[in-house]
């Protein structure tokens, strides 16, 4: 076998495709992926990328992935890094340029308008999506606008390959279908699809030209209509965690997870559509409880280095000092917070951030072979978790 590569595992959290033998060694590097969850997640996951910032660690990351909620919030982290100093100014320029128009838009509820609008007037729902992001988030930018480094991965799910769809400044590609380089696709677009919760929020379309792809870079399926009508739904159906476009390629992945619990039901409907999207959802669940669970089996048996926090984590697993106190009734309110595109209070927005400061620190600090120092404190002390 390679050198370059590892005894192929049985239980992997990501897929090798029929070219991958066995899972590479992966590069030098680290990579950060951020999970699905609509606006708790992508609030949420400021707070990690703040922690991550005044730690050091988001400068110096090659690859961000992301899926659903967590892309808004890598789209918008991408648009400003040119304007990051990444010296410890947090406040100077980390919150202006990221934090605070994230904040804005989580002020607004865009999901409910949407399907109105999108049910009445001329255009889908995901266009009506599409339109909200670009005008209060990415105000025109494109695939283009994101930067060469770190490289930015937007991950959407394809409806008819069943495989990833990933967006990148580089290139957008699905690996039966093919790939077209250098896209010019509005970023608010495919941030669209890669939250494009099913079934309300879904699918969004891409109408492309065959042209448009490499030749023969599609394994099975670089063909009509394939290549011309492209269907896309939320990136969390194939991968909730963002892992696929980061597990593979670094040796060191850290990965922020934003994601819900399926909560229990004491009494559940029992007609046919809603029976069956009960069901559907207990699939979905076990679905990324199992691949969480391999996650957590792959860093344990050394394929890979990093760490994992999330929405539902419990800090004092960690085994490390806890400087900001996070009782565990105040962050189940915040992991209950509904998956949707609704708006966030002032206060659910600061606690969401502090939550998400205070788990990355621990996981940090606990797993990573170089921590870092104790934090002095979070980033809205008066209102805590």
């Amino acid at each position: 076998m390679p050198s370059d590569e590892i005894a192929h595992p049985v239980n992997l959290p990501v897929e090798l495709l029929p070219d991958e033998p066995a899972l590479p060694k992966g590069e030098e590097g680290t990579a950060l992926c951020l999970s699905g969850g609509g606006y708790r997640a992508m609030v949420f996951h400021l707070g990690a990328l703040w922690r991550l910032y005044e730690a050091g660690i988001l400068g110096k990351v090659m690859r961000i992935s992301s899926v659903s909620g967590g892309s808004i919030a890598a789209g918008a982290l991408a648009l400003a890094w040119q304007n990051l100093s990444f010296q410890g100014d947090v406040k100077r320029d980390f919150v202006p340029h990221v934090v605070e128009p994230v904040r804005s838009l989580a002020r607004r509820t865009i999901d409910r308008r949407a399907i109105i609008t999108g049910s009445i007037l001329p255009g889908s729902i995901a266009d009506k999506v599409t339109s909200a992001y670009d005008k209060h988030l990415f105000h025109g930018a494109t695939l283009r606008d994101l930067p060469d480094q770190p490289r930015f991965v937007i991950n959407a799910t394809n409806v008819q390959s069943g495989a990833l769809w990933r967006f990148s400044k580089r290139y957008m590609r699905d690996w039966r279908v093919g790939e077209v380089p250098k896209p010019g696709l509005l970023l608010a677009r495919a941030v669209a699809a890669s939250a494009a919760f099913p079934p309300v929020l879904s699918p969004v379309t891409l109408k492309l030209e065959s042209r448009d792809f490499t030749p023969a870079s599609g394994k099975d399926l670089q063909r009509e209509p394939f290549t011309t009508k492209v269907l896309l739904t939320d990136g969390g159906v194939y991968d909730n965690m963002g892992l696929e476009t980061a597990f593979k390629r670094y040796r060191t992945v850290l990965v922020s997870d934003g994601g819900a619990r399926l909560p229990a039901q004491e009494k559940p409907k029992q007609d046919w559509a809603r029976h069956a999207f009960r069901v559907l959802n207990l699939i979905d669940n076990q679905v990324r409880s199992l691949r969480k669970r391999q996650l957590i089996a792959a860093f344990r048996d050394g394929l890979r280095k990093g760490a994992y926090w999330s929405t539902w984590t419990d800090p004092r697993e960690y085994g490390v000092d806890l400087p900001l106190s996070c009782p565990p009734e105040r962050t189940r309110e915040l992991a209950e917070i509904p998956t949707r595109l609704k708006r966030l209070s002032d206060e659910q927005q600061e606690r969401l951030i502090n939550w998400g400061y205070a788990v990355c620190d621990a996981g940090l600090r606990a797993h990573l072979d170089a921590p870092p120092a104790l934090p002095k404190g979070f980033p809205y002390p008066e209102v805590g978790v």
